[in-house]
């Protein structure tokens, strides 16, 4: 069966951002994927058919509207974050910062942590793919290095990522982290011997909370337990990517 850009499920961000402020993140439904695909993967990565991926982000340029198309990073869980009013995006990064109109900063996710930020002015956007290695590399700070406003005129939203309970991790991810948050609270709780459940939600908002940033939303869907809306690379290894995306239309 065809599908149509009504198709496409759309979770726009539950956060007081200004109106001309876009942002949120699709699901697993509504695309043309098959199979571990099926059927928004909006990933070029992943082995998907590369006719079905561009058509699923056809369609979510239909369906959201866009006023341009969105610039896909080359993701390789790092700590480099591009100024996409500045610098080339055919370079590999992990986040995106703008303070242009109509630029589409979007990172893809499958249990990474997905963050949207803006400044309470409506002037300047980004979003980063936090996983334990660029959360470990300093990637939030690096993003908020970016922004000409200060932490304390800024907000987050979190997107869909995978949860404590389900997300068992090795010691050297605790050792890499506590080295950006040495006081991380119930963010490690012991799991098999030598390894943790790591909350990574609970980290960034540490680090969030720690810059300036006072007001962070979202963060309410996991990806593991969430079969029907979200791909989880930790439960079915093979498999596609959601997109969380921000950007400005005028005022």
């Amino acid at each position: 069966m065809p599908q149509t850009p009504d198709n496409v499920r759309w979770i726009p961000a539950d956060w007081p951002a200004p109106k001309h402020i876009y942002a949120g993140t699709t699901t697993r439904i509504g695309g043309c994927s098959l199979g571990t695909y099926s059927s928004m993967n909006l990933a070029s990565h992943v082995d998907d058919n590369p006719g079905h991926v561009s058509q699923n982000r056809i369609l979510l340029g239909e369906r959201l509207s866009l006023p341009d198309e969105p610039l896909w990073l080359q993701q390789i869980h790092g700590n480099k974050v591009i100024n996409l009013a500045t610098e080339n995006i055919n370079q590999p990064a992990d986040g995106a910062y703008t303070n242009k109109q109509n630029q589409i900063c979007v990172v893809l996710t499958a249990d990474c942590l997905p963050l949207l930020l803006c400044n309470t002015a409506g002037t300047e956007i980004a979003a980063i793919h936090t996983g334990w290695r660029g959360f470990s590399g300093n990637i939030i700070s690096n993003t908020l290095n970016a922004f000409a406003t200060r932490p304390q005129e800024l907000m987050a939203w979190i997107g869909p990522n995978i949860s404590a309970n389900h997300y068992e991790v090795g010691e050297e991810v605790r050792t890499a982290c506590l080295k950006i948050i040495n006081d991380p609270g119930g963010a490690f709780k012991p799991g098999r011997p030598g390894h943790w459940f790591a909350d990574m939600q609970m980290l960034v908002r540490q680090q969030l909370l720690c810059a300036g940033i006072q007001d962070t939303y979202g963060g309410e869907y996991c990806t593991y337990t969430d079969y029907q809306h979200f791909y989880s690379y930790r439960r079915d290894g093979i498999t596609g990517r959601v997109a969380s995306l921000i950007w400005m239309n005028h005022p």
